[in-house]
């Protein structure tokens, strides 16, 4: 079992300052791996025979995927429920079953999976449930694609036949995203892996829908959406990325009906000029005050005419002052519009060509158009002037093509009321936003929310739960599925009457904002998973997605069950690259500079896949997590490259270890190595100035690192711990402790130096192991059989025997090694067998897992006198049992917990607890020896 993944956790203990003489601290409870250490630490039993180097030069990250594959195989990812009762849950942010891996990928995972271990490794059961998104738009595309290189459009095939492509490329290729987010290290519980169109979350979706139609919250109505031409569809605020590209500001003159006066305007798109419903002039403008009032004359519109208006909106330095309004085609002239009561008149088609109302324009897209009234403009004399200008170009973030903001038909869910309790969560403290500096933001947007266009014009994807009257097409009915949909329509309006579903999917955001609770079971409310572990305890995502995703998540989690769905959010920032440009900071010292986003179109994405080769994980992972909440991180080759070594660094740091402490038979050395206990202000203020400065620097680390990882502050634990690590560590106190360590093997001082070396390292591997999971888990393992041996006491002279269990490649290969096994391992020689199953006696031996694929066992007979073992082991029981008893009867006294400092009685609550967790293993330690007897006997 690993030591930092499952199991029991260490006996806790107090790290103090004894240079300062605080009062004690608790610090981490961690977990140790395959039994409960009675003596030896990891490194007294992996130490290798004669002290000879038994680790590679440097570590060697091919191995992660091994490790990788050996902790999935065990469990050790489920949440266990065990050593408490208080879950920590985290649902990861479902990636597009249609991406591969990128560094924004590799930042939430990173993030994430720190914090999972951390709280596994304090014993809280913990689960992240992993997923993916159907990706509606972008997995459509796919596989229009797909078909394309095959001379298939999708208009050709039914809808059916189409999904059914769909289902047939996601089961082949929608798994890529997954295994790459494990080659991160990503400890997920990937046994409740869930996708947004599975049966489950499908239900989910229809209920949701059903009740907020219900409520009166789903509307269906014509208003203004982002149209994307190319796809046919309505596209999400979120999928419209806005970019500053060069354009033309066009100048064109509007008559003024009745006189011999023009008004110029300034467009950048004059093809919508055929829209135009009214010119707009600010009433403060006394150059245009005259004509407020009278008609204008839209020009190559056989003479139609608007009126001239005058609205504070109007920004009198744009242009010429003189606005035209086009409610049709532009957000803001549609809102406009709305306020005024001015009709929306619409010139385009969906495909981007313009309509009939363009008169001879019909037909020509809206780019050609433009080209060809200018043109036209110029020829009549209506062409005043163009200018280059800078454009916000709104580009759909799937197909690449320009958005037209444009009036249509949509399905809507009414918001407000839904904000206002989302507002309410974080005013009552319910749920906190960290950096809390944008608590501000997402009041302000709740402040200000939109009603939420839900449909999507697409065929791969939830289908919106509708059903219409053929011949009465404005009424419709809402149900669960089609059988209950007919059934209603037949109650309504006879037996006759024929129906068919609303085209339409929903977006995918919608499935989405149900994420953390759909994927527990609901609206199964008695669902197992649902009462365990909702609501869950974190969101941890990009504050981009801020009001798209975790508002929402907010919103539809208060009101579907309760409860907000989660009681933190960490909203972490952008990965750019090195290349640094002015932001026009004052403050030239700090943040004037910053790194570019990452893009194809710049050519600077940096392929986590790559760097993970180049690299190894946990370097990545390293310097990932270095950033500060919120804010956005430069990524270089360079930090890559020294957290590499800070990997190697650490590597060698523990072959040094290895390299000196005593070999494994010299039981009177290691009694007195493992007689200090640093963790007690005796032993530690008896040590020599060194041992007990850097003891104490570490127990400081410790309590800091803690009060760290309980805040979120990941950076604050990596740079503290490397600092430590590399400067007080490995610079100082390592080549320090060799001048003792040369001396007479039994001089008190190189036993001490031996004994803090061990300690020390052993907490910066478990302080390090949610950042670096690969190296740390790798240096912890050193030699399973060796381990065992430690564990059950075995004197180093006897040899055991041993059956290694493996396929046939593996024992070709370890077999010819099999002298040096026993000799290191101390087996019998003659009694080490290989076999491709496990032996008969299984059930009676010590089961090791040294590797995927590859595990051992140890007879337990050969180890121990098993029935002298169940006596002390009873004995120790007693004790145990007895002070356990006391420390309970102090709690249960009402004078003790009511007058006691808040400290002492913590303090006996974690004495309890610890000493229950021992009794429970050494009950689960006897029950197994008693049964190896019956089974003997």
């Amino acid at each position: 079992m690993s030591p930092f993944i499952s199991g029991p956790t260490l006996l806790s203990s107090y790290r103090l300052n004894p240079l300062l003489f605080s009062k004690r601290q608790r610090c981490m409870k961690l977990p140790h791996w395959h039994f409960n250490r009675t003596k030896q630490r990891f490194f007294a039993v992996a130490a290798a025979e004669n002290n000879k180097d038994t680790l590679p030069k440097t570590f060697d990250f091919t191995s992660e995927e091994r490790i990788y594959n050996w902790w999935e195989s065990q469990g050790y990812f489920k949440p266990n429920f065990e050593r408490g009762s208080d879950p920590f849950v985290i649902s990861m942010p479902p990636p597009n079953v249609t991406g591969s891996l990128h560094m924004g990928h590799a930042m939430f995972v990173t993030l994430e999976d720190i914090m999972v271990r951390y709280h596994r490794m304090k014993g809280r059961p913990t689960l992240w449930l992993p997923g993916t998104d159907h990706a509606g738009i972008a997995t459509q595309l796919v596989v229009e694609k797909m078909l394309a290189a095959e001379g298939i459009k999708r208009v050709e095939l039914s809808r059916d036949e189409f999904t059914k492509r769909v289902w047939e490329w996601k089961e082949k290729y929608g798994g890529t995203i997954t295994s790459q987010i494990k080659r991160l290290g990503a400890s997920c519980d990937w046994t409740r892996e869930r996708f947004t169109l599975d049966e489950q979350l499908s239900r989910a979706v229809v209920e949701a829908f059903i009740r907020l139609h219900e409520k009166g919250l789903i509307y269906q109505g014509s208003y203004m959406v982002n149209w994307s031409p190319n796809l046919q569809t309505a596209v999400s605020d979120l999928e419209v990325e806005y970019s500053e590209e060069p354009g033309t500001l066009y100048y064109i003159k509007y008559r003024v009906a009745g006189r011999s006066d023009f008004l110029t305007i300034a467009t950048t798109r004059p093809e919508t000029l055929f829209g135009d419903v009214a010119l707009a002039v600010n009433p403060q403008d006394e150059r245009y005050s005259q004509f407020i009032g009278m008609m204008a004359i839209v020009p190559m519109t056989y003479g139609r005419h608007v009126p001239i208006i005058s609205d504070k909106y109007v920004d009198k330095e744009f242009g010429t002052g003189v606005l035209k309004i086009s409610p049709g085609h532009d957000h803001n002239d549609y809102l406009l519009a709305r306020k005024l009561g001015l009709p929306i008149l619409n010139v385009m088609n969906k495909d981007g060509t313009l309509n009939e109302v363009a008169g001879l324009f019909r037909g020509l897209d809206r780019f050609e158009a433009r080209k060809k009234l200018w043109s036209d403009l110029e020829e009549t004399g209506l062409a005043v002037k163009k200018e280059p200008h800078t454009l916000r170009v709104p580009r759909s973030q799937r197909g690449g093509e320009v958005i037209e903001p444009l009036v249509s038909k949509q399905w809507f869910v009414t918001m407000e009321p839904l904000a206002e309790k989302a507002l309410h969560a974080v005013e009552k403290g319910e749920l906190t936003i960290m950096p809390e500096r944008f608590e501000k933001i997402y009041n302000h947007w709740l402040s200000n929310i939109k009603d939420w266009c839900i449909s999507r014009q697409l065929w791969w994807g939830h289908r919106i739960p509708v059903w219409y009257i053929v011949g009465k097409e404005e009424e419709y009915i809402v149900a669960r599925n089609a059988d209950e949909a007919l059934e209603k329509a037949h109650q309504k309006y006879g037996k006759n009457v024929e129906i068919y579903q609303d085209p339409d999917v929903l977006d995918t955001w919608f499935s989405s904002a149900l994420w953390p609770f759909s994927t527990l079971g609901w609206p199964d409310v008695s669902a197992d998973d649902f009462k365990k572990f909702y609501p869950t305890t974190m969101l941890e995502t990009g504050h981009d997605i801020l009001f798209f995703w975790v508002a929402r998540m907010v919103m539809m989690g208060i009101e579907f069950t309760g409860s907000v769905p989660f009681s933190h959010v960490y909203l972490h920032g952008l990965i750019r690259d090195s290349q640094h440009s002015y932001l026009g900071c004052p403050d030239k010292s700090f943040a004037e500079f910053q790194g570019r986003k990452m893009s194809k179109t710049l050519g600077n994405v940096i392929d986590p896949i790559d760097t993970i080769k180049e690299f190894g994980a946990d370097a990545l992972r390293f310097t990932i997590s270095l950033g500060t909440a919120g804010q956005d991180l430069s990524l270089s080759i360079e930090r890559l490259t020294a957290n590499k070594a800070f990997t190697n660094k650490l590597w060698n740091a523990g072959k040094f270890i290895l390299q000196n402490l005593p070999s494994q038979n010299d039981i009177s050395r290691w009694e007195m190595l493992l007689a200090y206990k640093f963790d007690e202000e005796e032993c530690l203020c008896k040590a020599p100035l060194p041992e007990c400065w850097v003891v104490s620097k570490l127990h400081m680390l410790i309590d800091t690192v803690t009060a760290s990882y309980d805040k979120y502050f990941f950076g604050d634990v990596g740079r503290e711990t490397y600092d430590f690590f590399w400067s007080d560590f490995a610079d100082w106190y390592i080549e320090a402790s060799k001048a003792r360590l040369y001396r007479s093997e039994y001089d008190s001082d190189a036993i001490i130096a031996q004994a803090v070396l061990l300690y020390i390292f052993e907490n910066i591997l478990k302080l390090l192991h949610p950042f670096m999971p690969f190296v740390t888990e790798e240096l912890w393992q050193t030699r399973a059989i060796r381990n065992a041996r430690a564990e059950y006491s075995v004197e180093p002279a006897k040899r055991i025997s041993a059956s290694i269990v493996a396929n046939e490649e593996v024992i070709q290969y370890i077999s010819k090694e099999k002298e040096v096994l026993a000799l290191l391992s101390r087996l019998d020689l003659l009694n080490v067998h290989f076999t491709e199953s496990p032996p008969g006696d299984a059930n009676q031996s010590v089961h090791l897992v040294a590797s995927e694929g590859l595990e051992a066992y140890l007879p337990l007979a050969d180890m121990v006198d098993i029935s002298a073992e169940v006596q002390r082991l009873s004995k120790r029981l007693s004790k145990m049992q007895s002070e356990y008893d006391g420390l309970v009867a102090r709690l249960s006294s009402s004078k003790f917990v009511e007058k006691a400092p808040e400290d002492v009685v913590r303090g006996v609550q974690e004495k309890a607890a610890e000493a229950e967790e021992k009794i429970n293993l050494t009950k689960n330690r006897l029950a197994f020896l008693r049964s190896t007897v019956m089974v003997t006997k």
